[in-house]
């Protein structure tokens, strides 16, 4: 191993197996759901919107793959816009300065909720047009 090089410790974490490795990733997972909630608008305006498209589906007539499109595709928006918010922090997290990569990466990722958001658009009106 070339030693210009340091490896960068892992964390202790990484180690645990089993049970223990999921008990602790099922506690990070609701904290993170937790945070996003109290600290990101968006994401609580499409828990929201979820509340609502969620149960409606559900309702619609609508045949078991379309309900299953319907659903999968509200809780796609709800993913990317965690994975939006998470690289938003990390960001900010390195600098709260004006950089040209810093906006580019939140556009982008603020690009990926817009996209899921007309997905979910597109879907539901296919299914319901038939």
């Amino acid at each position: 191993m070339n030693s210009e090089y340091p490896v960068p410790e892992e964390s202790p974490y990484k180690g645990r197996t089993g049970f223990l490795r999921i008990w602790n990733a099922f506690h990070y997972s609701l904290a993170g759901l937790a945070a996003a909630y109290r600290h990101e608008d968006a994401f609580r305006q499409e828990v929201h919107l979820a509340i609502v498209l969620v149960p409606l589906a559900l309702l619609l007539p609508a045949a078991g793959i379309g309900r299953a499109l319907m659903i999968g595709s509200v809780l796609l928006v709800l993913i990317v816009e965690l994975l939006n918010s998470a690289v938003e922090a990390a960001v900010d997290r390195i600098s709260l300065d004006n950089h040209r990569l810093a906006k580019r990466a939140k556009d982008i990722g603020s690009a990926a909720v817009l996209i899921s958001l007309i997905n979910v658009m597109a879907i539901w009106l296919l299914v319901l047009i038939g």
